[in-house]
């Protein structure tokens, strides 16, 4: 009998496989930082070893990425290598206890470099509102988030998902530990605030297509149940190769992000046990310590009970509202998914406004009535009810996307929407009890609603800081369009708001309006929207200069058998008699101030100046009102001396006649004999509405 000897393709093949092992595994830890080790980008820095991402640098980005890409599939196949990583970090809020702490940090895999792409705030310096979503992404990452954003169905403020091409989380759950069994075999669950300054610990697996992570205080041995334990195919998701770190940022709402120490491996799951636990340093913020009290506890427990209680009693009625619902989303538009979470039910709006009752208008819009309302609990709406024809629907959709997204004290809050079948749409509002400014400035008002000089003065104030933020204080940069006295809501306590968005349009800050259709209200429309059609900032500081002027002077910009409010405003002024415009009721009355009064009247001539360049920014009327003319007076040091030079340096008026065909401020019947063949408009009253 002969003997079968090894043939020595074996030997050839297991050495194979040995050695593409060998070449796929990558180890490395990191007990702190240095240079070398890392990709840098934003404003990520290390500092003692340590690499902080973002600090309190508000609307930063920080990424840092490992010194070179990591294998993380075998070679020609989609097999997913398994993977696992460990860091400690630490998100500290500012001393500052007035600045509110965001956003968080996210472990992440991508196959590119650098952060371009990508924005902060609530984007975690990872994607931006044009490609969060796309698969061609091709990021995988696991992010600590401080911010509850509706727009990504974040379930908190304080919790930890698994994101995949999107920052809308796949699985997500609050932010802790699950402790190891006592005596009695409970496992319990701890919660860890994450943004407290106090150093975490987290552990990251990848195996057989399962993604495990867990998390723990440093120090705390390694909880046996994971926080989140999730079939997880990442073969379509991670190419052959990717870099392998961390991104945070900071918007509005600031903190600062650190990574203390890292590992990770492919091949040996036990090198996350040689990062250094002890001796780190602190960063959390001292304060009073908080006690529980049997109070709380006390309160908590009837709380619970009684939420069991209600539960029960409404459970039948939970059931029939879900079906309704379903039914409802079944019927959905693709326009509605993406403001969902802003939808309120026909029938909750039909029941606060006590089925639309005439006794309930209160005003009327461009394409409908306004109803007050109440909700459940006493919270007072009101309700803007738009037409179902074409330039509604425009009206609709410009005011769920852009005020539904702004937050800012001196703006119309939107609190949701309504869509009735067949087409019948509704807007929520914030109930102004006060009404609209027009209301209280003309000399056809009621006496008794008349508004004071300073109250007025406050109001400018209200809309120059709203108009500040649409302009500069936002991720994208957000263009009214239609800025006017009835505009303007006054609430309780008579603070101004901006609203009605119905002609808004946004863009990012590099980019310029594309539109060219003329929209607006004729006689707050500056003289190049009528030239060119195209929208700016400094169109809606034109029409700021009018509305200054209109609640200064008691009367509408175009009157009729009166010459336009900016011309008789200005040939007054350049007569020396320019007080003589303001309302004759505010005139020795308490709190009225010649000097103040002047300089208002004088910033609401430079606004609504015919040449766009001239004019200032939003942010420099409000260094104004607050009492600093720096910036806006180059030419002289008084600011009627600087408004006459530029009239005598260039004939203003004739400038007009020269380059729109009229002699003075444009009427609606210039517009509408300066249309050209290549600009399109529509005209619904006094609106020259195209958008």
């Amino acid at each position: 009998m002969k003997k079968h000897q090894p043939k020595p393709v074996l030997f050839i093949l297991a050495f194979i496989i040995l050695s593409s092992h060998s070449v796929l595994s990558l180890d490395f830890f990191f007990n702190g930082f240095n240079s070398t080790n890392l990709f840098l980008y934003g404003i990520a820095q290390i500092d003692s070893r340590i690499l902080t991402l973002t600090n309190e640098t508000s609307f930063a980005i920080g990424r840092a990425l490992y010194s070179s890409k990591i294998p993380t599939k075998t070679p020609n196949s989609s097999h997913v290598l398994p993977f696992s990583t460990s860091f400690i970090f630490s998100m500290a809020p500012s001393r500052n206890k007035d600045t509110l702490p965001g956003h968080g940090l996210v472990f992440i895999f991508t196959p590119n470099t650098g952060i371009n792409g990508t924005t902060a705030s609530q984007n975690l310096g990872l994607f931006n509102l044009s490609n969060n979503g796309d698969p061609t992404n091709h990021v995988f990452g696991v992010e600590f988030d401080v911010f509850a954003n509706q727009e990504f169905d974040d379930i908190d403020d304080n919790h930890v998902g698994i994101d995949i091409n999107s920052l809308t989380s796949t699985t997500s759950h609050t932010a802790g530990y699950y402790s190891d069994f006592n005596e009695d075999g409970d496992q319990g669950f701890e919660k860890l605030k994450l943004n407290n300054g106090k150093n975490y610990q987290v552990w990251i697996d990848y195996e057989d297509s399962v993604i495990n992570v867990t998390m723990a205080p440093v120090g705390v041995k390694r909880p046996k149940r994971p926080l989140l334990n999730v079939p997880l195919n990442l073969s379509d998701v991670l190419e052959d190769e990717m870099y392998v770190g961390f991104t945070s940022s900071t918007g509005r709402l600031v903190q600062s992000h650190r990574i203390l120490s890292w590992s990770f491996s492919n091949s040996n799951f036990s090198l996350n046990e040689r990062l250094i636990t002890t001796g780190l340093p602190s960063f959390v913020i001292p304060k009073t310590p908080f006690h529980k009290r049997r109070s709380f506890i006390a309160g908590v427990t009837v709380g619970s009970f009684v939420i069991l209680v209600l539960i029960a009693l409404f459970s039948l009625f939970l059931i029939k509202r879900e079906r309704r619902r379903a039914k409802e989303r079944a019927e959905m538009e693709d326009w509605e998914f993406e403001y969902w979470p802003h939808r309120m039910t026909y029938q909750e709006i039909d029941a606060a406004t006590k089925g639309f009752s005439d006794d309930n208008v209160i005003g009327f819009g461009g394409n409908g009535k306004v109803y007050k309302g109440v909700l459940p609990g006493g919270i007072e709406i009101a309700v803007k009810r738009i037409s179902h024809e074409n330039d509604g629907m425009k009206e609709f959709l410009a005011e769920i996307s852009s005020l539904g997204r702004l937050k800012h004290r001196s703006l119309v809050g939107l609190k949701g929407w309504c869509k009735k079948e067949k087409g019948s749409f509704m807007l929520i509002y914030d109930y102004m009890e006060n009404g609209s400014l027009d209301k209280r400035v003309y000399y056809d008002c009621d006496e008794t609603n008349i508004l004071t000089c300073e109250e007025r003065i406050r109001i400018l104030k209200d809309v120059a800081s709203a108009l500040l933020y649409l302009h500069e204080g936002w991720e994208a940069k957000v263009l009214h369009r239609d800025i006017k006295a009835s505009n303007v809501l006054l609430d309780k306590d008579m603070n101004g708001r901006l609203g009605d968005f119905g002609l808004a349009r946004m863009h990012g800050h590099s980019q310029v309006a594309t539109t060219t259709r003329v929209v607006g209200t004729v006689g707050y429309l500056a003289p190049e929207v009528v030239r060119n059609g195209r929208a700016s900032t400094q169109t809606d500081v034109f029409g700021f200069g009018v509305l200054i002027l209109e609640v200064m002077c008691g009367r509408r910009p175009i009157e009729h058998g009166k010459p336009p409010l900016v011309d008789w405003v200005w040939q007054l002024m350049m007569q020396g008699e320019l007080l003589t415009v303001v309302d004759a009721r505010l005139k020795g009355n308490e709190g009225f101030n010649e000097e103040e009064v002047k300089k208002v009247l004088h910033l609401g001539l430079l606004c609504s100046y015919p040449n766009p360049d001239s004019r200032p920014t939003m942010r420099q009327v409000v260094i104004v009102f607050e009492g600093k003319n720096e910036g806006l007076e180059s030419e002289t040091e008084d600011m009627e001396a600087h408004l006459l030079a530029k009239v005598k340096s260039r004939d203003m008026w004739a400038n007009y006649s020269q380059n729109f065909g009229y002699a003075s401020h444009p009427t609606f019947d210039d517009i509408r004999q300066s249309n050209s063949s290549s600009m399109s408009l529509s005209w619904n009253n006094t609106i020259v509405d195209g958008r």
